[in-house]
């Protein structure tokens, strides 16, 4: 028999077609890389990161339905306990759902994960039935770093330059489980301009659960 899909909870497929989606403000935070590797948080790439990764959101909306709410910042400041729970819960999937030595055998290779009652606030409050969240880390090598990196490549020395981590999850806010979780680890994307924020965004929501 055919095993699931390992970004979808066991025996689960599709959302309901009358379902509604609350989409949370991203967790999102942008970093330099200096000449000599240090990493300096930017609020200027992070302020533009976070305008283009909700335009590209904006047009997912084929994608997410048409009964979306969204929260901004200072709602979603309200349910920080709730996401606190989230992010703890999803960091362990991204490190326990990769397979590898560090995959949990009671989990079966299954996405079988839950915040419990804890979501219930939210579904209390808006009404939807689930919750999207989102995580992104980015970083990005100045120009002394790239000219750095060339110097040590040309001396055979191996050197990193950006890399964009994220993952988006949907939570069935009926039950707390993560019915869907996905998760990006790679050497390229740009959240500070637009279009690639667009390219950012539907790389996230690959394979996100479609409506009925």
């Amino acid at each position: 028999r055919e095993a699931p899909p390992r970004h979808l909870a066991p025996g689960y497929s599709k959302r309901a077609p009358d379902s509604r989606l609350l989409v949370l403000p991203a967790d999102m935070e942008l970093f330099s890389i200096s000449a000599g590797g240090v990493v300096e948080p930017r609020d200027d790439w992070t302020e533009a990161a976070q305008k283009n990764f909700a335009a590209g959101l904006a047009t997912q909306r084929a994608r997410l339905g048409s009964q979306v709410t969204e929260l901004d910042g200072v709602q979603a400041e309200e349910f920080a306990e709730i996401t606190a729970l989230h992010r703890a819960v999803a960091d362990a999937i991204q490190l326990h759902h990769r397979g590898g030595w560090m995959e949990l055998p009671t989990k079966n290779r299954a996405l079988d994960w839950s915040l419990g009652e804890a979501v219930r606030p939210l579904r209390e409050r808006t009404g939807a039935d689930y919750a999207l969240f989102t995580w992104v880390r980015d970083s990005y090598a100045s120009s002394e770093r790239k000219l750095a990196m060339v110097a040590l490549a040309a001396l055979g020395a191996i050197s990193l330059g950006g890399e964009q981590n994220g993952y988006a999850s949907l939570v069935d806010l009926r039950t707390g489980r993560i019915v869907w979780f996905n998760q990006l680890s790679r050497m390229s994307g740009d959240l500070r301009e637009p279009a690639p924020a667009v390219e950012t965004v539907e790389a996230l929501l690959k394979g996100f659960p479609a409506l009925e």
